[in-house]
């Protein structure tokens, strides 16, 4: 008799066949994948992109700082994300550069100071996540 058979009998307290008489036909071994019809991979490249997008907006800091820029009618200076975070500038440069590496925010530096806006080129991707982002 099969092992599974066994441990779900005396899981639920049922007797096995040893015990019982009865008999269970064997079932055939179940062939691998063939239970539902799935869908191809995605290409490499975009399932990259994808991940890229969701690890950049994996911290709630980021989704703030992209929800921000998203309502901003102008570029948001990188002190202004200092002031609201209530964080230090090397931090919020963290966020910003994953958020940039990502490809979801541009910078202008004026002066001593950068300024952040969202992409205008979003990835499909991004502008998908972006779009989730009340």
């Amino acid at each position: 008799m099969p092992t599974a058979t066994r441990t779900t009998a005396a899981a639920t307290g049922t007797r096995s066949a040893a015990h019982s008489g009865r008999t269970f036909e064997e079932l055939p071994v179940r062939t691998r994948g063939c239970c539902s019809d799935v869908a191809a991979p995605l290409p490499e490249a975009r399932a990259d992109d994808i991940a890229g997008v969701m690890r950049a907006l994996a911290d709630p800091t980021r989704v703030q700082m992209v929800h921000m820029l998203k309502a901003a009618t102008e570029p948001i200076c990188v002190c202004d994300f200092n002031a609201v975070f209530h964080v230090g500038q090397p931090t919020v440069s963290h966020h910003l550069a994953k958020l940039r590496d990502a490809g979801l925010v541009e910078s202008e530096k004026l002066g001593i100071w950068a300024f952040y806006r969202l992409r205008g080129d979003l990835s499909p991707a991004a502008k998908q996540a972006v779009a989730l982002i009340p």
